[in-house]
């Protein structure tokens, strides 16, 4: 009761100015400098203070109660049950009397102060990182580099790894009384959901709408260098850095198979592997989402856009969401290509794009069917479609303002489907050998499952 109406009170009081605020009011809160940290920092000190002070009379219980057990042997087990349960009882109460207080806002602040402390984090990364290219250049634009030069170099980066670890520092002794008070959930959830803002935040920035270079790799670059270092230093201050061998089953880890080190970490713990795999699960779904989102302005753009179709194409493969291209893409060409308003050139250039972009990334045909299906049926209804064509194979460029000879390239994609459906009729009427039959036989693959069941796999090819 002692603690609740003194260290609780007095605990909760200290973020009542934002808790009783208005929207816009917060949102000055979240812009001032050393807000929420000087805040959360004072409040859990005393609370930590009183909290500990409290431990200590518990501990002074126990003992009296263990010293009447010699002077009590009947009572002996009743006594040594009564004693050793003061203590978790003791921080169960401290717990209950937290969160059954707890302001509704307070899950908010946390997460302001997690994702201040990542910015502030990814600003020193960012900054050494200018500091490393700039070194590079002048290492390699100068025939010689002074020694003067060299050592700022060397003290500039001990600084920023100073300051990293510090900042470090500070989060995980925020983070562990955090836990000591019984907040180990919530802590949990607000750096977590911290990194995936930070990481959502660097996808789009680096993603941007230039689609002339490839991402994933700086993507991935990114996640070793911020999250992991980042979450690397906190586990290993938490003590929650776990090996494989420490299991005491003595069974190897479905996940040793993943990368054996990261720069700058060496050998990773599994649960910062769990955290790699689900960062770099979140970063390809994001890409993903961004390429299929802006998917008809890059096929527009095809080829100079291959980058962008390379990394979807990659970030399909990790996350196994196929379908969700199909649908928004045959729901842009919908609303945006099969229109009165565009001519039939248009929509056949846009078509000849989309058949060598989607082979790119999926060279079964799956996909092109499915796309190409509902423009293949509305070229059908318009009068001049077959004009168009011949009016592309014969002049070339077909009208196309743009440049390029699209005539060719809607000659070669017609060649290649007639090539294809004499070379799958060959097949079909062609005796092969049984040597040949077995090595066919162990390569086979399943069709998707967005293939049509209608049309075989070599048909489609």
């Amino acid at each position: 009761e002692t603690f609740r109406n003194n260290a609780v009170k007095m605990f909760w009081q200290k973020f009542h100015p934002y808790s009783s605020s208005s929207a816009v009011e917060r949102i000055k809160f979240c812009v001032q400098e050393s807000w929420p940290e000087d805040v959360l920092s004072a409040a859990l000190e005393d609370i930590c203070l009183e909290k500990s002070y409290q431990e200590k009379c518990v501990l002074v219980l126990a003992h009296a109660l263990q010293s009447y057990e010699e002077k009590a042997q009947n009572r002996k087990l009743k006594a040594v049950q009564c004693s050793s349960s003061l203590m978790p009882r003791y921080q169960l109460m401290v717990s209950s009397v937290l969160l059954t207080t707890l302001p509704l806002s307070f899950p908010e602040i946390l997460n302001v102060y997690f994702k201040k402390k990542l910015e502030e984090l990814n600003t020193m990364v960012d900054a050494s990182d200018e500091n490393d290219q700039l070194a590079s250049h002048e290492l390699f634009g100068r025939s010689n580099v002074s020694a003067w030069d060299s050592k700022m170099d060397i003290d500039s980066q001990e600084t920023v790894i100073s300051e990293s670890c510090t900042l470090v520092k500070n989060i995980g002794k925020v983070v562990r009384d955090f836990r000591c008070l019984g907040f180990t959930s919530m802590t949990e959830d607000s750096y977590s959901s911290a990194i995936i803002w930070l990481l959502k935040s660097k996808v789009y920035e680096l993603a941007g709408d230039d689609y002339r270079i490839p991402v994933l790799g700086s993507v991935n670059k990114w996640i070793q260098v911020v999250p992991l270092q980042f979450l690397h230093a906190l586990l290993t201050y938490l003590g929650d850095s776990v090996d494989y061998d420490s299991g005491l089953s003595g069974l190897k880890s479905p996940l040793a198979s993943r990368p054996s080190s990261f720069p700058g970490i060496g050998v990773p713990s599994e649960a910062l592997l769990r955290w790699h795999m689900r960062l770099e699960y979140f970063a390809y779904e994001t890409l993903q989402d961004l390429r299929i989102g802006k998917l008809f302005e890059i096929i527009v753009d095809y080829p100079e856009s291959s980058p962008a179709i390379e990394d979807l194409k990659q970030c399909l493969e990790y996350t196994g969401q196929h379908s969700k291209l199909v649908d928004s893409f045959i729901s842009s060409l919908r609303y945006r290509l099969l229109t009165a308003g565009a001519s039939t050139n248009d929509i056949l250039h846009q078509y000849v794009s989309t058949i060598k972009a989607l082979r790119s990334i999926d060279p079964t045909g799956v996909f092109l069917e499915a796309v190409g299906e509902p423009i293949r049926d509305y070229l059908r209804g318009r009068k001049d479609t077959i004009k168009c064509i011949v009016t592309m194979l014969t002049d070339g460029s077909g009208g196309n303002t743009s440049g390029g000879n699209a005539g060719d390239n809607l000659l070669e994609e017609l060649n290649r489907d007639a090539e294809n459906q004499e070379n799958a009729d060959y097949d079909d009427h062609t005796n092969i050998d049984e040597k040949q039959a077995w090595l066919n036989s162990e390569s086979w693959e399943p069709d998707p499952v967005e293939a049509d069941p209608l049309k075989g796999s070599r048909s489609r090819r």
